[in-house]
């Protein structure tokens, strides 16, 4: 397990997580699709918000992720809701987080488009 620290491009909106990154996940929703993350999924025990001064949070869809972003700088570098089973989940965009390479992971696509 590592630890990861990761921000907005102004560095308002601030997270670390706890986490083995194996892979990243490329959804096709509406919403990734037209901001291009690549997200790793943390336990919401394992992930810290470390400053979120300037965060909006946006809903589309069913209205159960909170989408966190910037409202300085316009980046969004994590989201917030529940995953598979009801578990507290935060996805994090690894294009977000410091002194990683986020081409260097298997990319696993994800049908957000149909769900």
């Amino acid at each position: 397990m590592a630890h990861y620290a990761g921000s907005c491009q102004c560095g308002n909106v601030r997270f670390e997580a706890d986490t083995e990154i194996k892979e990243v996940i490329s959804c096709n929703c509406s919403r990734c699709s037209r901001l291009g993350s690549l997200l790793a999924a943390v336990p919401r025990v394992k992930f810290k918000i470390v400053s979120d001064k300037g965060a909006t949070i946006y809903k589309f869809n069913k209205h159960v992720i909170d989408h966190v972003f910037c409202s300085t700088c316009g980046i969004q570098p994590y989201a917030t809701g529940k995953g598979p089973g009801g578990v507290e989940m935060a996805m994090i965009n690894v294009r977000c987080v410091e002194g990683v390479d986020p081409e260097s992971f298997k990319v696993m696509k994800f049908d957000g488009r149909s769900m």
